[in-house]
């Protein structure tokens, strides 16, 4: 048997990083149920940074990661975590109150440009007549998701932690203290923490380990790519969404990515995309721009993962020793995950409380767990 100090489930962008971090404190095995980190919704993100996206404590998270994408700790990555690039929120004429009730929501956060019709097709000429105002924020960025799940994973094998990839957890219980952790490979792990990382799948563990869960509920979201008009600036051209969870589109690899922001409810799974929702994406696409969508190149779907009131939970379940939740981060897991992980760190090991417009009740599991009478 395997006996790290900490047991973290869960090999994508919340478990790898809050993993990193913990393994200054002590030995920890990160578990992942498929051959590779980053299978499910790490990988199949739009992996933009910026403050549309939430509410306050969203972004909140959001600017507390943000220093950590632009400066990454000595040897973390040999590679840029992100890369600047714009974002456009646009909107039709009985849209330009909603667009400024989201301006003063974003601008506590971040520097912002006010555009009429004349700015917003400077900066995305693809957009159509309809877009008539819209506010920017250039300094943006487009994260490297690979980068990103490769020096948290670096980070924490330089400190002495392991990785297990293909270790599908069959069994959990609490044995002497400890939780001993068992894979469908019969390989058994012991720890007496153990970290429920485990995205669409979390409370999943939560029943094996015979803890409250917490109601979690996976969403698929689509994604499309089809080739830009002839002459299109993908280089210079912004991450670009609707005022309404609508649409979103951009550039990747050389064509156009467009997103018809659905949100349909799932069973864990590995996702797939739906054809009506593929054909949603190039709809509104056309609706929006003045771009033909004539092929679709390739499509995928992922699962975004939430709590009923779509904020993470981070803390130990109020109900099991020594059991903690890290789920719900919805679409925002990558671009909060520095500031996420520096939460676990603070509420396992004892460092100093990193996010000052945060609270830890705020992310409490105990929110969702029936107390007893």
């Amino acid at each position: 048997m395997s006996a790290p100090d900490i047991i973290v489930i869960g090999g994508g962008i919340a478990g790898l990083s809050a993993a990193a971090a913990l393994s200054a404190h002590g030995r920890v095995a990160v578990l992942e149920a498929e051959e590779q980190v980053g299978y499910h919704s790490s990988g199949r993100s739009a992996t933009m940074l910026h403050y549309a996206l939430g509410d306050r404590l969203v972004r909140a998270l959001t600017l507390a990661s943000r220093a950590f994408f632009e400066h990454p700790p000595e040897g973390f990555t040999e590679v840029p975590l992100g890369r600047r690039t714009p974002v456009l929120v646009h909107a039709r004429e009985d849209e330009r109150a909603a667009l400024d009730r989201l301006h003063a929501e974003i601008s506590r956060f971040a520097d912002l440009e006010t555009l009429d019709a004349a700015g917003v097709h400077a900066l995305c000429p693809l957009l159509n007549d309809q877009a008539v105002a819209g506010i920017a924020e250039l300094e943006a960025m487009r994260i490297d998701a690979h980068a990103l799940l490769q020096g948290n994973l670096r980070q924490l094998r330089s400190r002495g932690g392991e990785l297990r990839t293909g270790a599908r957890i069959q069994s959990i219980a609490r044995e002497g203290g400890v939780w001993v952790v068992t894979s469908d490979k019969g390989e058994r792990f012991s720890a007496a923490i153990l970290v429920d990382a485990a995205g669409s799948w979390a409370d999943e563990i939560g029943r094996l380990a015979g803890v409250q869960v917490l109601g979690l509920q996976p969403k698929r979201r689509t994604i499309i790519t089809f080739d830009a008009p002839p002459g299109t600036d993908l280089e210079h051209l912004p991450f670009t969404k609707t005022i309404d969870d609508e649409l979103y589109f951009g550039a990747e690899s050389g064509r156009l990515f467009a997103s018809p922001m659905d949100e349909t409810p799932s069973e864990p799974c590995d996702a797939q995309p739906d054809e009506y929702d593929v054909a949603l994406a190039a709809h509104r696409m056309e609706d929006r721009t003045t771009v033909e969508v004539r092929q679709i190149h390739s499509k995928w779907a992922g699962l975004r993962t939430f709590t009923s009131d779509q904020h993470p939970a981070a803390g130990f379940a109020p109900d099991a020793d020594g059991f903690f939740w890290l789920a719900g981060q919805g679409g925002f897991g990558l671009q909060t995950s520095p500031a996420m992980a520096a939460i676990v760190e603070s509420l396992v090991a004892g460092t100093p409380w990193p996010v000052a417009d945060v609270a830890a009740a705020d992310l409490s599991p105990s929110r969702f767990v029936r107390q007893p009478a």
